[in-house]
């Protein structure tokens, strides 16, 4: 098999629910060098359900056609080891869709199945170095589920998206703000990625000015802004009877360049990364925080003021996520 750029390792790439919407939007990014960069070659390893096998190759057979110069290979399963075999990431997209008259406990039982088995395949077979991005909603609890299940890898290789929300509020105060949407950083997503959800625009910066020298509309801040951005989600599936797709996909690619390369100066990236105790949040919460990468590794920014207000909206994430882990504690190791 022919090597491109210099001879580089094809980096292995295993993508879960690949037949699904996220994962048809995802994955000829992913081929085409988004992600990973230019020079960099690598193999899909693409997991799917069995009955969805059929649909996966007609993504295959368009992959190829394609001629995508870094892809060196496709291969697919419906078995989580063989999809997950020397990954060096893991991107887990499929999950259980709440359906109608399902309760919470049902859908965080039913995914607890899928991800427990998914984790520990990983913990067999992925490559020393792996990391893992959980997309498939619930995306914090199904995280700590499949980390829960896969002892021998580090608890930092693994994150839960909150970059899709990162985005969302990114695109709605450069709107407001009248600018261009790369003049807004500094937006932190707190807490769980759902309706609970604290997006913290007084911490962001317009042109790298304060937000409140640009927009000085605490009310706005603190309500609208917030309730919009949690609850974008539902307003995409009423306007085009779908949920966000080529969004979500976009974000993952998003989480995953952040992830790799280092955040620039002064900036951070919000994701959903195992807590250390940082702003009095449990340990091992799988919780969205403000964070900085290296390249290499990652840290919680710490120190940020935060009042009452905001530690209350943060304080109901946390709740949220502590009730949905009593949920699936049962089902843990």
């Amino acid at each position: 098999m022919a090597e491109p750029s210099g001879g580089r390792r094809p980096m292995r790439v295993a993508v879960s629910g690949a037949a699904g919407q996220i994962g048809y939007q995802l994955l000829f990014r992913i081929a085409s060098g988004q992600m990973l960069g230019p020079d960099q070659p690598l193999v899909l390893q693409l997991l799917e359900v069995e009955a969805a096998l059929p649909a996966l190759q007609g993504v295959v057979m368009e992959l190829d056609d394609c001629a995508f110069p870094l892809l060196q290979g496709v291969e697919t399963s419906s078995e989580a080891r063989s999809a997950f075999d020397g990954v060096d990431l893991a991107l887990l997209v499929g999950a259980m869709p709440r359906r109608e008259g399902m309760e919470r406990r049902d859908l965080l039982s039913a995914n607890a199945q899928i991800f427990s088995v998914q984790g520990r395949a990983l913990n067999e077979v992925a490559g020393s170095e792996v990391r893992i991005l959980v997309v498939g909603n619930p995306c914090n609890t199904n995280c700590l589920i499949a980390r829960s299940n896969a002892p021998e890898i580090p608890l930092e290789r693994w994150f839960a998206m909150m970059r899709l929300d990162q985005n969302r509020g990114q695109s709605l105060l450069a709107r407001r703000a009248g600018v261009a949407v790369q003049e807004v950083t500094n937006l932190a997503v707190w807490g769980n990625h759902s309706a609970t959800q604290f997006p913290d625009a007084r911490q962001a910066r317009i042109s790298g000015r304060p937000l409140s020298q640009v927009i000085d509309d605490e009310d706005w801040l603190l309500g609208e802004f917030v309730t919009t951005v949690q609850q974008r989600g539902s307003a995409v599936i009423k306007a085009r009877g779908l949920s966000s797709a080529a969004s979500a996909a976009n974000a993952a690619i998003d989480s995953v360049v952040s992830i790799r390369t280092p955040t620039p100066a002064g900036d951070w990236t919000s994701l959903a990364v195992v807590s250390r105790g940082e702003y009095g949040i449990p340990e091992g919460l799988q919780f969205g925080f403000p964070v900085r990468s290296d390249g290499s590794s990652w840290t919680v920014v710490e120190g940020l003021d935060q009042d009452q207000r905001a530690m209350e909206l943060i304080g109901r994430s946390r709740s949220e996520l502590e009730g949905e882990r009593e949920e699936i504690r049962h089902l843990l190791p």
